[in-house]
């Protein structure tokens, strides 16, 4: 009996998906792509209304053959890859391989993989959706367009290896004015003002912060300012105006691709790729014990929040069950606003929310527990009641200064129960007050003056990077970490710590780009070519004619670029670090992970060596230099830069003091969230 063909991208896909078609089907993976435009050459005729020529990508000849043969013998194909424009794409160019008729009802889609969704997508297949395809086609013609024209200006004129990109020259922008605001930021000096009054027991104090006066607020710009409000108040403080209240605190929406990188970044320590190689893991299908393979989340390539009823439903039996009544929401609905939402896609959510985390946790990997526990707990937290909080507020009245004090107290935890993040808590510091009325005198126990300064904005990490890009319509969520990863791997920008800056040669680019090819690194110009992708995809744009409108000015500024485009060279910083090869000074250069040491002698000398960062204290076995350094999974240690003779190394931060009992090193050490110095061989506390 033949069997009918679905072809997806990838293997682990294939094995999960077919545990629930049986035995009359058979799934094979393309892994990915198969065709694409070609590496050497630009692969446009632009002459022929920017035609593109496709070719098979090298090494999958194999696979397509495998393909054609199983073609040959099946009684249905249907193309199975992810429901967005490169799946479509993907599936478009198989039909073109496997010679199906794109008329053909060959194309199925599910959003989650499940038996319920993959039988019932068998059950509808469609055609394929050229307007998918051509959105698809014209952001991969465009951006060739500008990397292939672009790119080989940069390496003749400032260096080798260098590249632009539609949005990767956007993002390198945004990353280096930012740096320019910080650079030529000038702090501004303010003050604050706090009163601690008591009414009996000086024990049961509070924190009134000083506001102005009745006619309104009042700015404390320099010490002076404070001292003649110091002056002027008299010793009475009198209660007033006391409002009691409850605030409510809404959970966030499920995730969309964004927010599940900006999350995973901040709880997670995960960058934007790692995130999104985990979660297509999660997608395709893990081997659950007693369970077999099982797709663990939906797509995870959305930015809609909309949530199926059906999911909707067993939330609200799992929380009445888990957490009872009070804890269940069966009108949780999320709208998120913006441009084209792909709202065909649903929220990023668990697939079965029995799975609980902890249940299945020693079938994961640490690192797709880690991820797969926080999206189950924001898809749970989505669904479930308000937090409630009791306030207070009250004015504190002294002559004709005001200073207002509040508190608040948890009521209810409601979704906080089971996840929380900054937002939910960031407003709301929980605090208590003493019970006061109206009329109340109290007295002062001390006034606490304090100088500020305010401060510049600051950099971007992986996490507010995505956050502004999608702010600003800037990419899609597919685009989000292959452009941060592009950054990096191309050396404009470095990572300190989680931020992100960029290097000279960032700035060098990106100033390049500024004058050649404005169009290019303009934010509002960019943000709406994605909107023209966006009309492609709806059927209201033809993509050739999106190409040729951006095509006639990018080819003049093209022209002009390369007669006045000049020659700059980039100095690299010079150390006085020896090369132990052939004696030259090393110097710096930058790389995917950041700085590090290069003999300049390159190519006949090819010595690198990692650029440590020096903490300034002394080894105490040997007198090395104690350096900061990484572990194979990113985390920082401390250790003597001759560790491997001496073998010194901590986890805790050394502070340049010894322990006055032993003589070792003190360490910072953080312990329920505070700081305590710490001998790093005896029991010494400071």
């Amino acid at each position: 009996m033949e069997k009918s063909l679905v072809i997806v991208e990838s293997p682990s896909k294939a094995k999960t998906i077919h545990k629930y078609l049986g035995k009359n089907y058979k799934v094979e993976a393309s892994m990915g792509h198969i065709r694409d435009l070609p590496k050497s050459q630009l692969g446009i005729d632009i002459e022929k209304n920017f035609e593109p020529k496709y070719i098979t990508i090298r090494g999958k000849g194999p696979i397509i053959e495998k393909l054609k043969k199983e073609a040959k013998n099946a009684s249905k194909i249907y193309l199975a890859t992810d429901p967005d424009r490169e799946g479509e794409a993907i599936s478009w160019h198989l039909a073109n391989l496997l010679n199906i008729d794109v008329n053909d009802k060959c194309r199925i889609e599910f959003h989650e993989i499940t038996k319920n969704a993959i039988q019932n997508a068998i059950k509808n297949p469609r055609k394929i959706n050229m307007n998918l395809v051509d959105a698809q086609q014209a952001r991969r013609i465009l951006d060739r367009l500008v990397g292939y024209n672009i790119s080989p200006l940069l390496w003749k004129k400032i260096k080798r290896g260098l590249s632009a990109g539609r949005v990767q020259s956007v993002a390198t922008r945004l990353i280096c004015d930012r740096e320019k605001e910080i650079e030529e930021f000038k702090p501004e000096e303010y003050w604050s003002l706090s009163a601690f009054l008591y009414k009996e027991k000086k024990t049961q104090y509070f924190e009134a912060k000083f506001y102005g006066t009745k006619d309104g607020k009042i700015d404390l710009k320099n010490e002076n300012d404070v001292n003649n409000i110091i002056k002027d108040l008299a010793d009475d403080y009198i209660v007033d105006n006391v409002k009691t209240g409850t605030k409510r605190r809404n959970p966030s929406p499920p995730f969309i691709t964004s927010t599940m990188q900006q999350e995973a970044s901040k709880k997670l320590g995960f960058t934007a790729k790692k995130t999104m190689m985990i979660a297509q893991q999660l997608y395709e299908g893990v081997e659950i014990k007693g369970e077999g393979s099982l797709g663990l989340i939906t797509y995870m390539r959305t930015d809609s929040t909309r949530v199926s009823e059906e999911a909707k439903k067993a939330a609200y039996e799992y929380i009445l069950q888990k957490y009872g009544k009070e804890y269940a929401n069966s009108n949780a609905t999320y709208t998120k606003k913006g441009g084209n939402i792909q709202d065909a896609h649903e929220a990023i959510r668990p697939t079965y929310i029995n799975l609980d985390p902890d249940q299945i946790k020693d079938s994961l990997k640490p690192d797709q527990y880690k991820l797969y526990k926080l999206i189950w707990s924001r898809f749970l937290a989505s669904q479930m009641s308000q937090a409630l909080y009791d306030t207070i507020t009250m004015d504190i009245i002294n002559k004709n200064y005001i200073f207002k004090a509040s508190g608040s107290k948890l009521k209810f935890a409601g979704f906080m129960t089971v996840y929380t993040e900054e937002a939910d808590t960031e407003n709301i510091e929980e605090k208590t007050l003493p019970l006061l009325e109206n009329g109340d005198h109290l007295k002062l126990k001390e006034l606490k003056p304090e100088q500020h300064f305010t401060q510049p904005p600051a950099r971007y990490t992986e996490a507010t990077l995505i956050k502004e890009l999608e702010e600003k319509g800037i990419g899609r969520p597919s685009t989000y970490a292959p452009i941060i990863s592009t950054l990096l791997e191309r050396g404009y920008v470095i990572k300190e710590k989680k931020n992100l800056k960029p290097t000279e040669l960032g700035f060098i680019v990106t100033d390049v780009m500024k004058e050649f090819f404005p169009d290019i690194v303009d934010v509002k110009f960019t943000a709406e070519m994605e909107e023209q992708l966006d009309k492609i995809e709806e059927g209201i744009e033809k993509w050739c004619d999106v190409i040729d409108g951006f095509y006639n000015n990018f080819n003049d500024s093209l022209k002009v670029a390369e007669e006045q485009m000049k020659d700059i060279e980039i100095k690299d910083e010079v150390t006085d670090i020896k090369c132990e090869f052939c004696g030259r000074n090393m110097v710096i250069k930058y790389g995917r992970y950041g700085k590090f040491l290069a003999c300049p002698g390159f190519p006949e000398c090819k010595n690198t060596k990692p650029l440590y960062e020096e903490t300034g204290i002394i080894c105490p076995k040997c007198g090395g230099k104690i350096i900061v350094k990484k572990s194979k999974r990113g985390k920082t240690y401390y250790a003597c830069e001759n560790s491997y003779q001496c073998g010194t190394m901590f986890w805790d931060k050394p502070i340049n003091e010894t322990c006055p009992k032993c003589g070792n090193l003190l360490m910072e050490k953080y312990i329920k969230g505070n700081k305590v110095i710490k001998c790093s061989n005896c029991d010494y506390v400071k």
